[in-house]
């Protein structure tokens, strides 16, 4: 699964890096503790609609915007489902009521610093959860495979969603190799080179392009993470600094992994 993520660059880095125009306006800060509901980044790409709504089919955007993390289904009577609705399994997601509209023809990009999981281990002092992050080496930004949909009531009488909600989830997949003894499951990271068809407005889930997306990640991908545990003070969503990315000092790892993705200093393959 994933409920927690780390999300500190500015929008116009952001941008540049998924090549993309910052439609945010210059909003939100750092996030070292991205947690359900809150409002987060993510990238998409459309067709530009002229002044009558009109989509030009003929050229796309991309585009950075900001959407709230739990998606509310377009047909939801009310928004409270989103707290729920962070995660949507990859495997399943296309024959969910929920999901399957998103998945084929609304998809997204999370841009990540990276992720939090928590290992659940029995120790003698009773059941414990390490949290862990983990995160590309180089800096880059990790891309989490999203959906997203577009929400407005009914029956709106008190004004509260004057412009509805737009809102996201993370599709996840099998953990990939030493990901796995951490957790069973994991966020869908997309390579770079995915970006593209997995973005694409014309192409269905159906499509070869997206659906070989749909797949756990390449060892070689996740041989370029390192994986390192941080203090619990992230459990607590009010808890938000930079210390929560920093590692952990062995002596205080409650049965600490024995993982190459451990190791920091270490260098992936070429």
């Amino acid at each position: 699964m994933c409920g927690r993520y780390a999300s500190t660059k500015a929008p116009a880095d952001l941008a540049d890096e998924f090549r993309a125009v910052d439609a945010t306006e210059g909003e939100g800060r750092p996030d070292f503790n991205v947690a359900p509901t809150k409002q987060i980044y993510t990238v998409v790409e459309r067709h530009p609609r002229d002044a009558d709504g009109n989509p030009d089919p003929s050229t796309t955007e991309r585009t950075l915007r900001r959407m709230r993390w739990g998606l509310v289904p377009s047909w939801a009577k009310d928004p409270s489902s989103g707290a729920r609705m962070i995660n949507a399994r990859s495997e399943t997601a296309a024959q969910k009521p929920a999901f399957r509209r998103a998945l084929a023809a609304r998809r997204c990009l999370l841009p990540a610093d990276g992720w939090f999981e928590w290992q659940r281990r029995d120790t003698r002092a009773g059941k414990t959860k390490q949290p862990y992050f983990t995160h590309y080496r180089d800096g880059s930004s990790v891309a989490l495979a999203g959906v997203w949909e577009f929400w407005r009531p009914k029956h709106d009488l008190d004004g509260k969603y004057p412009d509805g909600l737009v809102t996201a989830a993370v599709l996840t997949t099998e953990a990939v190799g030493p990901l796995a003894q951490v957790h069973d499951r994991m966020p869908l990271v997309l390579p770079p080179d995915a970006w593209a068809d997995w973005l694409d407005p014309d192409a269905d889930v159906s499509a070869e392009s997206v659906a070989r997306l749909l797949a756990p990640p390449a060892p070689e991908l996740i041989a370029r993470m390192e994986l390192r545990p941080v203090s619990s003070r992230v459990n607590s969503v009010r808890n938000n600094d930079p210390e929560l990315l920093e590692a952990l000092p062995p002596e205080q790892v409650a049965e600490p992994l024995q993982l190459d993705l451990l190791n920091s200093g270490g260098s992936s393959p070429e």
